[in-house]
């Protein structure tokens, strides 16, 4: 039987900052096992850590540090970056381990540590549990002796390598120098960065949420409010917005008129660009069980396969890399697009899009809607303790809601990875049964989590 990991969730480790596990104390402990772990051969072993703009991180970000020159690693400090920029400097640097300090799309009040191997792409389940044990284990007689101590530095190019990195990714020859953007970089990671990468790419640029104060990271702005960002596009006139969330690793558009355009739209877009240009490799994209049906159905009218895994972006690059594809992402807006890099990259999507506006010349209203969803909700049902999902009630509602859609549709209830939440989610043909089903659930969930969150 395999071993659960205790810290490790979808995407590293993530927690209620000063916390347990989010603590000095634990991100100490995971800096000496990771840089063990990853010290292979007799050269001189490095780290690169980046962050976003979260409070916490001035906390966590030095008991890293002291960790891994604990173990005998040297430590690359680059600051507030994207969590892609992280993967690539890991790469770029012939790092042997990338930290990204950040806990993505969630409130500042949190924060996370994602981790990266040599190759800059996250870890697998076995890794990660391998240093869990040896973060629980008696690690004094390991730690590198005073003369092999490792050092720490800062560098000060980090963010001009990732801005010269994301602007090839855009085709030469083609500019941006007729197109307004508006950009809302939630108070993040890619405050500066992403503007930056658009303007020097000829566009007009809005930028929104580049005012970081440690508090207001995804505080009503980035990929998860985007009330403002479709505001903003409508009032400025603008030809596209951008949403990002805190570590910019997904990304979320809105056309010209301020309507929203998901994950699932732009796999389908840039899918079907890149097949119409030879470009897409395996013939199709990978994306989660998340991802709507009507995505699948567009995808298989165009001869293309949808390949889809358990919810994280990570479990999608794994099988893009081991499939051979180059295209892949989830609904939230993880776009992982291979030939560029090794995780999501919210910016990198984005400029897909917006190459394709440029080529064809027509407003993202009609380059954006690439097929007709089929109609899903999504709800999410906060709890506290042990999960209701165990509940004999919760099980028997399930039971009869996957009748009542029977082949009609589908229904999928799972426990987030990184917040203590329920998310359930249902799509079918009839609007009317899946918000039904969807309420109807909702509330036996949360009534089977009443008494917990009470005691709490």
């Amino acid at each position: 039987m395999t071993t659960p990991r205790r810290l490790f969730g979808t995407d590293g480790i993530r927690g209620t900052a000063n916390t347990d596990p989010m603590t000095a104390e634990v991100a100490l402990r995971l800096g000496q096992a990771a840089g063990l772990m990853f010290t292979r051969g007799a050269h001189r072993h490095r780290v690169v850590i980046g962050k976003d703009t979260r409070l916490s991180g001035y906390m966590l970000e030095p008991a890293l540090t002291a960790g891994f020159i604990g173990a005998g690693m040297d430590v690359t400090l680059v600051g507030p970056l994207p969590t892609p920029a992280i993967a690539m400097l890991t790469r770029s640097l012939r790092a042997d381990l990338g930290v990204m300090i950040s806990a993505s799309h969630n409130p500042f009040e949190d924060n996370g540590i994602k981790l990266f191997d040599p190759d800059g792409c996250k870890l697998s389940d076995e890794t990660e549990r391998e240093i869990e044990a040896l973060m629980a284990a008696d690690l004094a007689h390991r730690l590198a002796p005073p003369r092999a101590l490792g050092r720490a530095a800062r560098l000060e190019d980090a963010a001009g390598r990732y801005i010269e990195a994301a602007k090839a990714t855009f085709p030469r020859g083609l500019r941006l120098d007729d197109l307004r953007i508006v950009i809302d970089c939630a108070n993040g990671a890619a405050y500066r960065v992403a503007p930056t990468v658009l303007w020097e790419l000829g566009a007009s640029v809005i930028p929104i949420g580049v005012a970081p104060d440690g508090f207001n990271i995804n505080q009503g702005c980035g990929s998860t409010a985007p009330d403002h960002l479709r505001e903003d596009v409508r009032r400025h006139g603008a030809d596209l917005g951008i949403a990002l969330d805190g570590d910019a690793d997904r990304v979320l558009l809105c056309d010209e008129r301020g309507e929203l355009i998901d994950g699932d739209q732009i796999l389908a877009l840039i899918a079907r660009s890149w097949a119409a240009s030879g470009r897409l490799a395996g013939g199709g994209v990978v994306a989660t069980v998340m991802s709507n049906l009507g995505l699948e159905r567009f995808l298989g009218s165009a001869g293309l396969r949808l390949h889809r895994t358990q919810v994280g972006d990570r479990y999608v690059a794994e099988r893009m890399r081991a499939d051979g594809m180059n295209v892949g992402g989830e609904q939230s807006g993880h776009m992982i697009l291979s030939d560029y890099a090794t995780t999501g990259d919210g910016l990198v999507a984005a400029l897909q899009v917006l190459a394709v506006l440029v080529e064809q010349g027509r407003p993202a209203s009609a380059v954006g809607r690439v097929f007709d969803p089929l109609p899903q909700v999504l709800r999410n049902v906060r709890f506290s303790g042990a999960s209701p999902l165990r509940a004999r009630a919760v099980r028997a509602a399930i039971e009869a809601a996957e009748a009542r859609l029977s082949t009609a549709g589908r229904l999928l209830i799972r426990p987030s990875g990184t917040e203590p939440l329920i998310r359930v989610m249902a799509e079918a043909e009839d609007p009317a049964l899946v918000g039904a089903i969807v309420d109807e659930l909702c509330a036996v969930i949360a009534a089977a989590a009443q008494p917990a969150a009470d005691a709490a």
